[in-house]
């Protein structure tokens, strides 16, 4: 499914794939990739609640600004929360990045092979084969409870939304 219009780049709007992601429905498994070229899925963070961010490129000024932000917040999140941000960087930039800016309390995983993940959760941008800005909150029971599509792809999401329903979930 192709939706026109969910989000704009540059003031422009730009084609996502995949349908919207819900509150309240069941969240889909994905195959990504880690640092080391493993294929992790959903699975692999069983018994956790997991913010997921979605963002176009590490590489970009609010993706630098939006990974180190959760980062230093994680710090100050309960350990039965995971962090994962999902990008189509290649692994290996990934990891690079990481080492760069001392990212040690989150994970990257690459979703460059397959855009499993950008189909299923809807941020797959058409026209650019990169995500668009999003955040997924899914409890232990892995149900999503928040979900955030930022419309301008070259803002920041809502950090307080985000960071204050992950605490209405651990509480």
């Amino acid at each position: 499914m192709e939706r026109k219009d969910a989000v704009m780049l540059k003031g422009k709007p730009v084609i996502l794939i995949g349908d919207e992601v819900k509150v309240d429905q069941k969240a889909s498994d994905f195959k990504v990739l880690a640092h080391d070229l493993a294929e992790k899925t959903l699975g692999d963070f069983k018994g956790k609640i997991k913010l997921i961010a979605s963002v176009p490129s590490l590489d970009t000024p609010i993706c630098d600004l939006q990974i180190k932000r959760f980062n230093d917040e994680a710090s100050k999140i309960s350990k039965d929360v995971v962090i994962i941000f999902i990008s189509m960087d290649l692994p290996f930039a990934q990891k690079r990045f990481c080492q760069e800016f001392n990212i040690n309390k989150i994970k990257t995983l690459s979703d460059h092979r397959d855009a499993d993940f950008g189909v299923k959760y809807g941020v797959l941008i058409k026209e650019l084969r990169l995500l668009a800005r999003s955040i997924f909150l899914i409890d232990k029971d892995d149900t999503i409870r928040y979900v955030e599509y930022v419309k301008e792809i070259g803002t920041p999401p809502n950090y307080e939304a985000a960071l204050n329903a992950i605490k209405n979930i651990v509480s």
